[in-house]
């Protein structure tokens, strides 16, 4: 009898291990429109043998916050990173690799995502992750002022776009020409890197000829004030806002303006394709937004691909329900029942086919600082475009080599 009653307790308390829930963390930005807690939550209810908990983290703390948890040996499940940040952690082993899970997926597909994104999430030739969704930048411009100067087609070369800003300045009625943001941090590099890359050039070669020529183009702008001095240090939204007033006529910014902007502008405006160097030449632009990725030191992978793989299969969900843009040239985006609003929409889409990713390299956030400090140092006359990329060359050229 004793032996059948200590057997019975052996199998309740199996049955009791068996049936506590598996415990998932995921962090992520706090933001995205509540894009993370929502499907958390979702994935958390349809699943009874698993438990989400989702810890929200600023921007500017989510790296910090991870490289502490990783060195502890105590990170999530899983996170939402940057994309320029993700081949920090996939290079040194914290993300698992999921190259295996991807190929057996029947909801995750590497061919329907945009060469850019996905490029992102690879590390080494192996899948360390999923684009989550994607951004990037083109180019608004003011209707209405274009038809007073006289331009009837907004500008398709850097020669044109400088030209077009020249015309367009009109001080004594407080308008610049062009607002973008060459701030000295990521934004400052997100906004000038397609720029290199246009002329031939990458994040492994700044200081080409037609990256010097870029950044002059930049300088032109500033000295000539023909975009506020502000753009120094202010960020994208901000810039933007120059434009919205009405007190820019151009502006390099992204699609997570066109809410605003369609209340705030009083005025016609319509989206472009970024100028290239010359006519039909090469196209590029920045690519923003975040990466899905499992840490290599979860306890619970298969239930962690799960959660992976169900954020995934709500892609055709991002735009209409948190105005994130797909990461995914399969996907339409449904319409927003404004015809400016679509069009832009229609222009950034195109634009994604172009966007190259920050990277990837473990050490970008090195490597981008050179770049926005040759930029601030160009802009600001320490330095001629030349001599301040090829101090950033010669930065890089350390880092790629360490």
């Amino acid at each position: 009898m004793k032996k059948l009653f200590l057997a019975m307790t052996a199998s309740v308390i199996a049955l009791s291990a068996q049936a506590e829930p598996v415990k998932l963390t995921i962090w992520g930005l706090d933001g995205d429109n509540g894009l993370i807690p929502t499907m958390a939550k979702e994935f958390d209810d349809a699943n009874e043998d698993i438990v989400v908990e989702f810890r929200a983290v600023a921007f500017d703390d989510l790296v910090n916050e991870t490289l502490k948890a990783v060195a502890t040996g105590n990170p999530p499940d899983m996170i939402s990173l940057d994309n320029p940040d993700f081949a920090m952690f996939s290079s040194r082993g914290a993300m698992l690799d999921i190259t295996e899970r991807v190929a057996a997926s029947t909801v995750i597909k590497a061919d329907s995502y945009y060469p850019g994104p996905w490029n992102s999430v690879m590390w080494d030739g192996k899948v360390y992750g999923v684009p989550k969704a994607t951004n990037t930048i083109a180019l608004f411009y003011n209707k209405d002022l274009f038809a007073k100067a006289g331009i009837a087609n907004p500008p398709q070369t850097w020669d044109e776009l400088l030209e077009d800003a020249r015309k367009l300045n009109d001080p004594a009625n407080k308008v610049y020409g062009l607002t973008w943001s060459a701030r000295a941090n990521e934004e400052g590099t997100f906004q000038f890197l397609p720029w290199i890359q246009m002329s031939g050039g990458g994040y492994q070669a700044v200081n080409g000829p037609g990256a010097v020529k870029a950044l002059d183009l930049w300088k032109t702008l500033v000295t000539e004030k023909l975009g506020s001095q502000d753009v120094l240090s202010q960020g994208q939204w901000d810039s933007t806002g120059t434009f919205n007033a009405g007190n820019a006529a151009m502006a390099i910014s992204g699609p997570w303006e066109l809410g605003r902007m369609s209340t705030d502008a009083k005025f016609d405006w319509g989206v472009t394709l970024l100028p290239t160097e010359t006519a039909g030449g090469a196209r590029s632009s920045a690519m923003g937004d975040f990466n899905w990725g499992i840490f290599a030191a979860t306890e619970h992978p298969d239930e962690s691909f799960r959660m992976l793989e169900y954020f995934v299969s709500q892609a055709d969900r991002l735009f209409p329900e948190f105005s994130n843009i797909p990461a995914r040239s399969d996907i339409a985006l449904p319409s927003t029942g404004d015809a400016r609003k679509d069009a832009a929409l229609a222009v950034f889409q195109e634009q994604l086919k172009y966007a190259q990713p920050r990277g990837p390299h473990p050490e970008w956030a090195k490597i981008s600082k050179a770049i926005y400090d040759a930029m601030q140092q160009a802009l600001t006359g320490q330095a001629t475009s030349q001599e301040a990329l090829d101090q950033a060359q010669a930065t890089i050229d350390g880092i790629l080599k360490g």
